[in-house]
């Protein structure tokens, strides 16, 4: 009971900085809003930013296994990360994003046997847009 407590805790205030971060992107305080992004991944998650503009996946594949995040974590990482998504405006760095976004559903799915229907749409669109 305890150890859920902290983790409904934990996903909570990430959901508040996500949100923050999102309020920061509509002011157009992009500097600010990629600085807190940087910091959250890194403090909350232990993920550089680095490797997810890597146009190699091996060394996120690595950290995705070694991370040992249970699946809310990862959920809410993948909220982040799909939060960074602008194919319009930043169609490289997203793609990029994108192709690691898609290993943590994938991940979510063969190795947490988790299925969410809102990863699911995620998922089909940013596959379209890969193939693309």
């Amino acid at each position: 009971m305890y150890r859920k407590d902290l983790i409904t805790a934990e996903i909570e205030k990430l959901a508040q900085v996500l949100a923050k971060i999102i309020g920061l992107k509509t002011e157009l305080k992009l500097k600010e809003a990629e600085d807190l992004f940087n910091e959250t991944i890194i403090s909350s998650f232990g993920l550089d930013s680095s490797l997810l503009l890597e146009s190699d996946n091996e060394g996120f594949i690595n950290w995705l296994k070694k991370s040992n995040h249970n699946t809310e974590k990862l959920n809410a990482l993948t909220d982040f990360i799909y939060s960074e998504l602008d194919f319009e405006n930043n169609p490289i760095s997203s793609t990029l994003c994108a192709q690691k976004l898609n290993l943590i559903y994938q991940s979510l799915i063969d190795d947490h046997q988790i299925v969410h229907l809102i990863n699911l749409g995620r998922q089909k669109m940013i596959q379209q847009y890969l193939s693309n």
